[in-house]
């Protein structure tokens, strides 16, 4: 596959056009790629708001009726609950993993089994989660088609 870099005028709309024979899953796994870089979410960290970039995301958590947005080593507060991150988020890598938690497929180091069916997933920050049984099925899926188009 080739890739070409244009440049253009500072008044033109940038756009990413991709040349493909069929739209395939590695085609659909470089968009979800450029989609991930492209968005914001707001958060909360010392009464400021941020707009933080979905690629700086590690995980996103809820506790006790609070949401957090964990980065490489800060964690912001977010007003927004955790079925609407998972919404907002559906067509990018990120993915369910237990009942309060949503982490960023991109930012997985690795993953191995844990007790009762469970898995501890280490992020590539050091920090360590856990994927619940329920959940551990549609991760393996969603990683196993990523990697058959590399």
């Amino acid at each position: 596959m080739d890739i070409k870099v244009k440049m253009i005028l500072d008044e033109e709309t940038e756009y990413i056009e991709i040349g493909c024979h069929k739209r395939d899953e590695r085609v659909n796994e470089i968009v979800r790629f450029v989609k991930l870089h492209q968005g914001s979410v707001e958060a909360v960290k010392e009464e400021k708001t941020y707009q933080l970039p979905l690629s700086d995301i590690y995980y996103i958590e809820s506790i006790e009726d609070k949401t957090f947005i964990y980065l490489m080593k800060d964690c912001y507060e977010s007003r927004k609950r955790l079925y609407e991150f998972e919404e907002l988020l559906s067509d990018r890598n990120f993915a369910r993993i237990s009942k309060s938690s949503i982490v960023n497929l991109m930012k997985i180091a690795s993953i191995k089994p844990a007790l009762n069916g469970r898995f501890l997933c280490q992020l590539r920050n050091g920090e360590n989660v856990i994927i619940s049984r329920k959940y551990v099925p549609e991760i393996k899926k969603k990683l196993r088609s990523g990697k058959e188009e590399s």
